[in-house]
């Protein structure tokens, strides 16, 4: 555990539900946990008990990547952990693969509803049928521009078109819409929305005041910071800016409140967690800043945040979120962007 881990507080300690199997955080709800084929292993997925449109049964929080392996142990879960009811309603907290993946299968399979914002909702079906969301031609040329001029890394990008849609093979056809401060009310206790961006185009998180529990989805994770990328969608995207400033919506829920975060375990702490992303991010940027004071590309920044060695699939969020650190720095007038005769971006102190 690392010294910022000890500033929290764990309620269930090192215990995790085992594969197939969930435990109960909170009155009406359980905690299960997918496999994810990532170095980032796994999802906490959520079940809460509830009645909706005269059904009784779950609604479902989130749902996985579209894998064999995960439908199987989702199976386990319909077998074992639904006290023999229908799921009734899919909640997803946004677009990224690990939280739509099984989307469909879900509300297909148990003819239950979906329920999302709208943006991630459209982004989701945009990236299931183009060259976006994690590699593809375009995604090489914005990281291209930004100084990854390998041709073997470029090339490996481009062969990555397919990753979204291998994750999210589908999207339901339609969608319940929830927007910021909705209350969404699930087994009896009202949840508020709260909407965050930056990691997402339009990321839900839940908080009820009457079981004092709010669902963070990866807006506020215990042990890892929150990718926030620039994308190339959004080529001038002020993505940190956006993630910081959206952490302020969170300042009406109690510190002492249990968040139940879609990765890592569940913990006590929201604000005290919130603080050290503000902490974590100003060093960050203060490195990169200081490491301007030549003109850098983001692939140049890359090492100055990530010491560790990256492969494709990390290095594809490293790049986007150096570039977001740049951008942050640029909009704020602490950076100038020179675009030189190679056609690289670089940023430079001012």
């Amino acid at each position: 555990m690392n010294p910022l881990e000890h500033q929290l507080q764990y309620p269930f300690n090192d215990t995790l539900p085992a594969a197939g199997t969930s435990i109960e955080v909170a009155p009406g709800i359980r905690w299960v946990r997918l496999p994810l084929p990532f170095a980032l292993d796994h999802i906490n997925v959520w079940l809460m008990r509830d009645t909706y449109e005269g059904r009784d049964g779950w609604t479902v929080v989130d749902c996985g990547v579209a894998r064999d392996e995960v439908m199987g142990m989702w199976e386990q879960v319909f077998a074992n952990e639904l006290d023999g009811l229908p799921v009734v309603r899919v909640i997803v907290t946004h677009m990224h693969p690990d939280h739509i993946g099984l989307a469909h299968w879900l509300t297909e399979k148990w003819n239950a509803p979906l329920q999302m914002t709208m943006t991630d909702f459209v982004v989701a079906q945009l990236y299931c049928g183009a060259d976006s969301g994690g590699g593809g031609e375009r995604l090489a040329r914005h990281f291209e521009r930004h100084g990854m001029t390998n041709p073997e890394d470029l090339d490996g990008v481009r062969k990555r078109k397919s990753y979204y849609s291998q994750l999210v093979p589908k999207v339901p056809s339609s969608f319940i819409r929830i927007v910021d401060n909705d209350i969404v009310t699930i087994g009896g206790h009202d949840w508020q929305v709260i909407i965050g961006y930056g990691h997402a185009p339009e990321h839900a998180s839940f908080y009820s005041k009457s079981l004092n529990v709010v669902i963070s989805g990866d807006m506020v994770l215990p042990r890892i910071s929150t990718n926030v990328s620039v994308n190339s969608e959004e080529p001038q995207g002020n993505a940190l800016q956006d993630y910081l400033d959206s952490l302020s919506r969170y300042a009406d829920v109690p510190d002492d409140a249990l968040t139940l975060p879609s990765h890592g375990r569940p913990f006590v702490g929201i604000h005290t967690r919130i603080q050290q992303q503000h902490d974590h991010h100003a060093e960050h940027l203060a490195r990169v800043l200081t490491a301007c004071a030549e003109p850098k590309s983001a692939f140049d920044i890359v090492p100055v945040l990530f010491k560790r060695k990256l492969d494709l699939h990390q290095m594809t969020f490293a790049l986007g979120e150096s570039i977001a650190h740049l951008h942050m720095l640029m909009y704020a007038g602490r950076a100038k962007r020179i675009t030189g005769d190679d056609g690289v971006i670089r940023f430079q102190a001012v």
